[in-house]
């Protein structure tokens, strides 16, 4: 079976898969306090997507729709997805799931934002995304960047 993009599962199951990445990756890239707090709150809707490699969780993200009267990206203010945690592990590096990650919520048809980590910036630039004006009490240390369907 092609590895492909997937809505994950709010469950114990994807809890488990979830500290294979906490083991391999950044702290703040941990999506298990996410996902015990959904099921602790019974979400219907789950942010999370993966992508499966025989059978095992290889790569993962967020992706949460803001609503328009909080958009402080856009001009004008629109509804869009602010793209989080977006984390492949090692081993499955380098095989195109990241962009392919990237690529599914482009197709979503909603603006994207996302907070790029130092020395992921041509990623995200190759994918058609552009830094946005930082601004200091918006972005209290963030890095964002921003995609738009329309440009």
């Amino acid at each position: 079976m092609t590895p492909h993009v997937q809505k994950l599962q709010i469950n114990y199951k994807t809890l488990e898969e979830f500290r294979k990445f906490r083991e391999n990756g950044l702290e703040e890239l941990s999506m298990l306090e996410d996902l015990k707090a959904d099921l602790v709150e019974d979400h219907s809707v789950s942010p999370f997507y993966g992508i499966y490699e025989e059978g095992k969780l290889v790569a993962r993200m967020s992706l949460y729709q803001i609503q328009e009267k909080y958009d402080r990206y856009f001009e004008p203010p629109t509804a869009y997805h602010e793209l989080m945690k977006l984390e492949v592990l090692p081993g499955y590096k380098g095989k195109g799931y990241g962009a392919m990650l990237v690529k599914y919520a482009q197709e979503q048809g909603l603006p994207i934002k996302t907070s790029v980590r130092l020395g992921a910036q041509d990623f995200f630039l190759k994918l058609g995304f552009k830094a946005a004006k930082y601004d200091p009490v918006r972005d209290r240390g963030e890095n964002p960047y921003v995609w738009n369907p329309e440009a």
